[in-house]
Order: structure tokens, then sequence, then C-alpha cells
């Protein structure tokens, strides 16, 4: 399709990259808290966002789950919001909200009508300043709510452990290894005082930061923050050194049972490089060039041209201190697992032997035009990107910058990155295969 529309859609995705300039202000509050807000009064509509610097990787060994389980506590109640009202509360006053946790953050935000800015930091700040920590909660979300989570998305959810079956057997020392979600011991094995002195260490002001983006006024939005998160006391948080893993210097082979599926998969995974360095970015052009969409390299060729895969896909999971790779295909028919690593590695091979086309390298730039104006197209959207970019990053304004750094990437080092990072001897090989109740991998 290179046509007229395809130099079109590249112009117009250049005029929409360039003019997108998201516009901020950031300061720091005496107790550290980091504060970043975006005024846009198109909408009246506002995100209020909290992302406390810390997730499963932080947990003390034998105390796993911690920074989820957070996740859900912090919702169930505070000093002055009664346990069971803090939903009921958003959604009475029009908002929604939602977290995550993963590895390294927790992440909490709520979507008000802008009248409603000052009930959001309120509420934050309760979340911040005055949450309880009961023994009665502790054992009913533990036997509940993060059980039956565990159960949902990964024990009974086909192919739910296929992140886990790969990172537990490329990390061995590094805590990214862990189920970010914990371990069921642990959790019952902590008491009252391990979970409070978790939350005091990691849920304070100089370990998180707060943005607000939407319908405001700035000076309003910092006289109500100066008043809700000023006198929040800071905790006393040092940098946590973790362990770094050894060369992977032969493959890797494994399997893992799930009785959840009956068609095979094969993962194969490598350790790359941090989300801040330059090379991370580059895998995740890599990634878009072998698997993003149905005129990748790898979909043609092994769904469309030989039909031998269910389906196929390349993503480079770029974290704070490593980056995990991914391959995953399904096969269809009668192909095997050998069949698919084979037409993979072939396609890995070519990118580290010859550069891409011309043609290709153009699409590559159109697609990630698109999707860093669609990333940021929401409130929603660029509140979590300044809060992600400020966090891991230390530079809200790649909001806006980083494009430039992924259209200053050459086919050169598309190629370099490849064979740095992507020979067979630095892998793991995974058979996910089907199973049964006595011939399956626990998930603990």
């Amino acid at each position: 399709m290179r046509n007229i529309l395809t130099i079109t859609f590249s112009a117009f995705s250049f005029l929409a990259v360039n003019s997108q300039q998201i516009e901020f202000v950031e300061y720091d509050l005496d107790n550290g808290l980091h504060v970043i807000l975006h005024q846009d009064n198109t909408a009246p509509v506002i995100t209020t966002a909290v992302s406390y610097h810390v997730g499963s990787k932080d947990e003390e060994e034998g105390r796993t789950g911690f920074a989820h389980f957070f996740e859900h506590l912090l919702f169930e109640g505070t000093k002055n919001i009664e346990g069971g009202q803090w939903f009921k509360i958003v959604e009475a006053n029009g908002g929604s909200n939602n977290a995550y946790t993963s590895d390294d953050q927790t992440y909490y935000y709520e979507v008000f009508p802008s009248n409603k800015l000052e009930l959001s930091l309120w509420m934050e700040s309760e979340r911040m300043l005055h949450p309880i920590i009961r023994q009665e909660d502790r054992i009913t979300l533990q036997e509940g709510v993060v059980k039956e989570e565990k159960n949902f998305r990964l024990r009974n959810a086909p192919y739910g452990a296929l992140l886990y079956a790969v990172r537990s057997n490329l990390y061995r020392k590094h805590p990214y290894g862990r189920l970010t979600i914990g371990l069921d011991k642990d959790l019952e094995a902590a008491n009252i005082d391990d979970f409070k002195k978790f939350n005091q260490l990691y849920h304070k002001p100089n370990n998180a930061t707060l943005v607000v983006a939407g319908d405001i006024d700035v000076e309003e939005a910092k006289m109500l923050i100066k008043k809700y998160f000023n006198d929040i006391p800071s905790s006393e948080l040092n940098k946590k050194e973790f362990p770094k893993e050894d060369p992977i210097t032969e493959t890797i082979e494994a399997t893992w049972y799930d009785p959840n599926i009956q068609v095979p998969a094969l993962l194969i995974g490598y350790i790359t490089p941090k989300m801040t360095s330059r090379e991370s970015r580059v895998l995740n052009l890599l990634s878009t060039y072998l698997s993003d969409g149905k005129s990748s390299v790898l979909y043609k060729k092994m769904i469309d041209e030989k039909k031998m895969a269910l389906g196929v896909q390349t993503i480079n999971l770029a974290q704070e201190d490593y980056g995990t790779y991914l391959m995953l295909a399904v096969p269809l028919g009668d192909f095997t697992l050998d069949d698919l690593l084979s037409e993979i590695d072939e396609e890995i091979t070519k990118v580290q032997k010859d550069l891409i086309s011309d043609r290709d390298y153009e699409k590559l730039q159109n697609i990630l035009e698109s999707q860093f104006v669609s990333r940021n197209a929401s409130i929603e959207g660029i509140a979590n990107s300044l809060s992600d970019y400020h966090t891991f990053y230390g530079d809200a304004n790649l909001i806006n910058t980083e494009i430039e750094i992924y259209q200053s990437v050459t086919k050169e080092e598309i190629r370099e990155v490849a064979r740095k990072y992507l020979m067979p001897n630095q892998r793991v090989v995974l058979d996910y295969l089907p199973g049964d109740e006595n011939n399956k991998t626990i998930i603990e």
C-alpha cells in the first residue's frame, strides 16, 4: 500500500505529533511529593492520579504480594471514609476510579467532573495520610479478593501464567522472576505490623507523584494541593539495591503445564536493557516490525502465507531494572512448536544480517507516530504518561520529546540491537503445554 494514502498519512502524523505539545507545570512540596499539573479546559473533566514508586520487586523475600495487596486495601477505608464507602462516594459524585500494581509501581486514579477537584484531592490525601489497616480487613482481603484474583487471572485462566512461566526461568536473582501478585503463603504468614511497616515506608509523599490533569485552574489546584498534602509526613526511604542477573550463555529449555488449555504455545524470552535506555526503544521498534498488525513480517509469513500459526506476537516489556523481550506463537493444524521456533529464528536471523527496507522503516515511523498521538489523546492518558515519565525517567517532558528519540533510531541500530540481545544462546525457550489435574505446574 505504498501510495498517495501512505504519504498523506505520514504527513498528517507529522503535523499531529508536532502540534500536540503537552503543557504542564511541576514542583515539589517540602515533604517530597512531586506534583505535575496539566491544564486543558476543553471539557469539564479532570483526572487525579497518584503513583507510588513501589511494586512487587520492592518486597522482602518471604513477604511477597504486599504491593498488590495494598492496591486493594487502600480502597477499604480511612480515618474519615468508612469502610465500603470509597466507591460509593466516587460514583455519587459522577466519577470513576481504578488502580493497578506492577513490579515497579502502584498507581491510583480518579476521573471526576471538574467541579469535584477538591473532593478528588481530599480522597487521595486521605489514602496517603489516614489509611486504616485492620486485622479483619487483612484477613478478608487475603482470603477473598486477592486469592480470587489470582484464581481468575492465573490459576483458572487459559494461558494466564505465560509471563510468569517465562520470567521465573529468565530471572534467577532479580525479583522480576517472582509473581507480581505474590505467594499465598507469604500473605498468610504476615502479621498486621508487617503491613503497617510496608505502608509507612512506601505510601508516603516522598515516594509519590501526584498528577492533576484536565479542566483546572493551576493556581487553585496548587492551593488545594498545599491544603491537603503539605502536612503529610514523609518517610525515611533509602534507595534499594537489587541483585544483578548473570548473563545467559546457553539456551534454557523449560516446560509449563496449563490444565486450562487445549492448544500448546511456544514462548521465547530474552533479558534486555531497562526502559530508560536507547536500546530498549530500539527493541520496541523491532517488535513492531516483527508482529504489529497484519502487515508485519511474522504475521504475513506464519499466519497468512504458511498458515502455520493461530497467532504470533513479540513485545519488549520494558521495566525499571531490565526489559523482557517476549515472543509467543500458537500452532495451527499439524505444525509443531519446533516448526514455529524455526520460522521465528529465520526472521530474526534476517534482521540480524540485513537492514530492513526503506519501506518498512517508514511504516515503522508511521505506526509509532500514530501510537504516540493516540496514547495522549485523552486527559486520562496524559495523566498516566506524565506520571510514568517522571517516576521512571525523571523527565516528565518526555511526553513531548520521546518521539524524537524514536525518530532518530536508524536501520543500522535495529540490526545491531537484534544481534546484541536476540541470540539463541541468550534465551529461554519454553513449551507451554496442556496439562491436567495430575500434570500441571503449581502456582503457589
